[in-house]
């Protein structure tokens, strides 16, 4: 069975984790985990049962595949530590930013690399992750990262050039539709709606309305006609929102991210 070295105990690393033991894919004890801080590291091996060490040359050494999951601007310290004992292993990197070129360059240039973006839905099994591999790795390697990905989120494979894209869409939007959930809870709550029952029903409405755009494939345009009766409240409500320029913001929210994230 595969080994797998798991560098940075974070909520990613733990969704990963938790979707490849759920699923049988791996046993806590086929997995290492490195972090730097102990409280990090009791959590992982308490909630999946994997080996865990502060060391990680030590996680890495006996890998197959070394999953990368520190924060970007950490991993330059990280690299010279493994970079001998991690070369002809397949690397998977979750590190927003980190183009697959960066990693060659820190980790070597024949280096078997693989980057993904998943986002944080992942924790509850209903993210969707993008990832591009390098000229290095083989297709039986991909299908393995694939495996891999899809025990905890969807996964679809897409050019470098869209990794950016990848996190302004997906990697970073959910912070915008928990403010949307929240702003209509607060509104709700403005009405007299109880706190608890408003977040339910923002939620729960957000969740149905995102399945429809995905199980009918209709237009969002063609669904949001469906919703706007002739002189309803439903399109004085999206007239109050155009009016308030709602769409730009979004629009503009999105491309801020994918320039940031070309430019980490």
């Amino acid at each position: 069975m595969m080994k797998l070295a798991v560098i940075g105990c974070g909520n990613m690393a733990s969704a990963i984790i938790g979707g490849l033991v759920g699923k049988g894919l791996l046993e806590g004890r086929d997995i290492t985990a490195s972090d730097k801080l102990e409280e990090a590291r009791a959590r992982m091996s308490r909630s999946f049962g994997v080996n865990v060490t502060e060391d990680n040359r030590a996680c890495v050494k006996d890998a197959d595949l070394v999953l990368l999951a520190v924060k970007p601007g950490v991993f330059p310290l990280v690299a010279p530590e493994i970079k001998d004992l991690v070369r002809g292993k397949l690397i998977l990197s979750i590190m927003a930013g980190k183009s697959i070129s960066d990693l060659e360059e820190l980790l070597g240039p024949d280096q078997k690399i693989v980057r993904a973006m998943p986002n944080t839905p992942a924790l509850v099994g209903a993210g969707i992750t993008g990832y591009c591999p390098n000229a290095h790795v083989s297709p039986r390697d991909l299908d393995q990262v694939k495996t891999i990905l899809e025990a905890f989120s969807q996964a679809e494979q897409v050019p470098e050039s869209l990794m950016a894209v990848v996190t302004s869409v997906s990697g970073s939007s959910p912070a915008y539709v928990y403010m949307f959930i929240e702003a209509m809870a607060d509104a709700a709550v403005a009405d007299g709606m109880p706190r608890k029952q408003a977040y339910h029903f923002a939620a729960q409405t957000v969740l149905g309305s995102a399945k429809m755009v995905l199980e009918t494939g209709r237009h969002p345009g063609e669904l949001k006609d469906m919703v706007c009766s002739p002189a309803g409240t439903t399109i004085e409500g999206v007239t109050k929102l155009e009016e308030k320029g709602f769409r730009t913001a979004v629009i503009e929210a999105v491309r801020a991210c994918t320039e940031k994230a070309l430019n980490m």
